[in-house]
C-alpha cells in the first residue's frame, strides 16, 4: 500500500505515461508502417506496389536509385533520395519496386513508412531502428511544407542526424511534388518580405539541399503512356489489339485533361474490369 502522497502521484504518473516501445520483431515482415500515440510499427503483410519493369519511362531514375539502394543494402556508403515532379509518374511506386527488388537479394533490407505528420516523432523512431542488424529505408511519402509549418525541423534529424549522426542502417527516400519541399510563391512572398531576403528562406529551401540524390520525374509522352498500358495488358493477361488500345487509351487520357502513369494504370483498371480479368 502506497502511503505517501509523492509516492501515490508517481504511481499515477507511471500508470498514464506509455512504457517505452520495445524493440519489434523486424523478421516479421519486409515492409512497416509507423504509427504513433502510441509509438508502435506495424508489420505490412502484403505492399501495394507494381514490379519494377513495368515502370516505364523512368529509366535514369530507376537505375539511379536501384543502384544507391543496391549499395546501402550491401553496408557501402548510400546517398538520402528526393525523388520529385509531375504527379502520377511512380515516384513512390518506384521506391516500393526497388525495395522488393533488392530485397530478394538483400533479404535484411526493410522499408519503414513515415507520414509527414509524424515528422516530429522521428528521433523516436530512429532510436528504435538505430542497432537492429537489419538495413531501412525510411520512406516519406507525399513531402511538402506550407507557411509556418515547422516539420521540416524534425527531418533534418533524418538527413543530418544531430549530435550522434544518422544511424548506419537508415537512408531516407522521400518523394514530392516540388523540387524544394515548399511553394514556389511562399518562397517568393518570404523573399520580398523579408529584410534580408536570402537569410529569410535559406533554411527551408536549403533543406533539398540535404539529400545526396535528386531525381527529377517528368510528364511521359503519347509513346511512354501507350507502352506503360501494353506493359500492363502483358503482364496481366489482358488481351486487346494495339489500335483499339491507342484508340481507347487517348481517348480516357483527353476525358482526365492529362497524361501520366497513374492514368495509364486507371485505364488499365477499367480495361481489365471489361475484359474480366482479376489484378489481384
Amino acid at each position: 500500500m502506497i502511503d505517501d502522497p509523492m509516492d501515490r502521484i508517481a504511481a499515477a504518473l507511471e500508470r498514464m505515461a506509455p512504457a517505452p516501445l520495445g524493440a519489434p520483431d523486424f523478421d516479421v515482415a519486409s515492409a512497416f508502417v509507423w504509427h504513433t500515440e502510441p509509438d508502435r510499427l506495424e508489420p505490412v503483410a502484403k505492399v501495394s506496389r507494381v514490379d519494377l519493369g513495368l515502370l516505364v519511362g523512368i529509366d535514369r531514375s530507376r537505375d539511379t536509385l536501384l543502384q544507391n539502394t543496391v549499395q546501402f543494402a550491401a553496408g557501402l556508403p548510400a546517398n538520402n533520395a528526393l525523388l520529385w515532379g509531375a504527379r502520377g509518374m511512380g515516384k513512390s511506386s518506384l521506391v516500393k519496386a526497388i525495395h522488393a527488388d533488392v530485397h530478394a537479394t538483400h533479404k535484411a533490407l526493410r522499408i519503414v513508412e513515415l507520414q509527414r505528420e509524424d515528422l516530429p516523432s522521428v528521433g523516436r523512431l530512429l532510436n528504435l531502428l538505430r542497432g537492429a542488424s537489419q538495413r531501412f529505408i525510411l520512406f516519406c511519402d507525399d513531402l511538402s511544407f506550407g507557411h509556418d509549418d515547422a516539420h521540416y525541423k524534425s527531418l533534418k534529424a533524418v538527413l543530418d542526424g544531430g549530435i550522434e549522426g544518422r544511424p548506419e542502417n537508415v537512408v531516407l527516400y522521400a518523394t514530392s511534388n516540388r523540387r524544394h519541399l515548399m511553394p514556389r510563391d511562399m518562397i517568393e512572398n518570404e523573399r520580398g518580405s523579408a529584410i534580408n531576403p536570402a537569410e529569410a528562406v535559406e533554411e527551408k529551401v536549403s533543406l533539398s539541399d540535404r539529400f545526396g540524390l535528386w531525381l527529377g520525374f517528368h510528364a511521359c509522352d503519347q509513346d511512354q503512356y501507350l507502352a506503360m498500358i501494353r506493359g500492363y495488358c502483358d503482364a496481366h493477361g489482358v488481351e486487346i489489339d494495339d489500335e483499339t488500345l491507342r484508340a481507347e487509351a487517348i481517348e480516357w487520357q483527353a476525358t482526365r485533361g492529362s497524361r501520366s502513369g497513374r492514368v495509364a494504370w486507371q485505364y488499365f483498371v477499367d480495361l481489365a474490369g471489361r475484359k474480366g480479368v482479376s489484378l489481384s
